[in-house]
């Protein structure tokens, strides 16, 4: 640029190249001063923006569900079957717990692939914390969010509800559980379980229930006889079922629920159990159902009630095998009504007859000027 303008300044006379020396060679050093200055800043700029530290990346927690809402409790379970909402009394015991209590929870749909820490079955995920084990699920979310069902007992019912709730856990469930892995084709049939749906797989379902009764059976069993049940003989394991009915049926009497007008732990864990035994396929053989229906028509009162107060949709549940029918689902989207094809194609000749009409009719119409 300086270049140019003193070629431009040689044939200048001399008293002219004086005072456009003076005006062009400032603005040329100002120019040239601003573009130098602009040099630094820029890099400035890129040194800085090369300096500066990295967005940290986000937490990760170890639980399965990453993107959880908070305070939202995620519930791992087992899949809905079309007779009961969980075939596992201690899954149905949280859930109705929940739903009792009025907590906000999704279950979550894992196909039976997920485990606790612990290996159980149920585990709820909060906060990007892991809780497992029913009574601990229920005692920390309690706690956590001041829900305690039990608040209105005295020390003295809670001492009973305690022993109850025993009861059921360590020896009523193990009777039930020796019957279900006895008879494996009965909890197929008795629970109308739909292994493929269940477990999210293409293999057919006759494969799968043939697997299922050997694994489920073996392992049952070996659980059974490690407990301490499952070393007597059948007629003895049946009364032991039937004298903790006697107890639950005249410790409820004519009450609604076990300690007066509202539920407490102690309903949520018998409700959980005898749902196991009273929503079976009535056309499947289970002598401890029989007997429970036939003898105890305040406990059959007792679980229909807990069901309508909890699950209020427990029909259409089971039938969808809905695992999350409490939560408000989107609005349907309407469909576009379809055309009718046959109809738009009789439209169609309809008003190319109509065209060619109007055409022969103009070429009569011009017939006679060409003549």
């Amino acid at each position: 640029m300086t270049t140019a303008t003193t070629e431009e300044t040689k044939n200048v006379p001399q008293d002219i190249k004086e005072p456009v020396k003076e005006v062009v060679e400032p603005a040329v050093e100002a120019n040239n001063k601003q573009e130098n200055e602009k040099k630094p800043v820029a890099t400035a700029e890129k040194d800085e923006k090369e300096s500066a530290p990295a967005e940290p990346p986000a937490p990760k927690f170890s639980v399965k569900k990453q993107n959880f809402e908070k305070d939202v409790v995620y519930l791992y379970q087992f899949s809905r079957t079309p007779v009961i909402a969980s075939m596992s009394p201690y899954c149905l015991k949280v859930e109705t717990w929940l739903r009792l209590v009025g907590l906000k929870y999704e279950n979550i749909d894992h196909k039976m692939k997920y485990r606790s820490k612990k290996g159980q079955l149920p585990f709820v995920e909060l906060n990007g914390e892991e809780i497992a084990d029913s009574t601990l699920i229920i005692k920390e979310l309690g706690q956590k969010f001041g829900k305690d069902i039990d608040a209105g007992l005295s020390q003295e019912q809670r001492n009973i509800s305690h022993a109850m709730i025993s009861m059921i856990e360590n020896k009523f469930v193990w009777v039930i559980t020796w019957w279900k892995t006895k008879t494996p084709e009965n909890v197929i049939k008795g629970y109308k379980l739909n292994l493929q749906h269940a477990l999210g797989t293409w293999v057919p379902n006759p494969l799968l229930n043939f697997f299922f009764k050997y694994s489920y059976s073996r392992r049952g069993l070996k659980k059974v006889k490690s407990q301490g049940i499952g070393v007597h003989k059948p007629e003895d394991i049946l009364e032991f079922g039937q004298n903790d009915l006697k107890v639950l049926s005249e410790f409820l009497g004519d009450k609604l629920y076990f300690f007066g007008n509202e539920p407490t732990t102690l309903d949520v864990v018998v409700f959980a159990n005898l749902a196991q035994l009273y929503f079976l396929e009535k056309e499947v053989e289970c002598q401890l159902r029989d007997y429970f229906v036939d003898n105890f028509e305040n406990l059959v009162e007792h679980t229909n009630r807990i069901k309508e107060r909890c699950f209020p949709e427990w029909e259409d549940m089971c039938k969808n095998l809905d695992l999350n029918s409490h939560l408000p689902k989107p609005p349907p989207v309407e469909e576009k009504p379809k055309e009718d094809v046959n109809k738009k194609a009789t439209e169609k000749e309809a008003s190319k007859e109509a065209e060619e009409k109007d055409d022969g009719k103009k070429e009569g119409e011009k017939e006679p000027e060409d003549k």
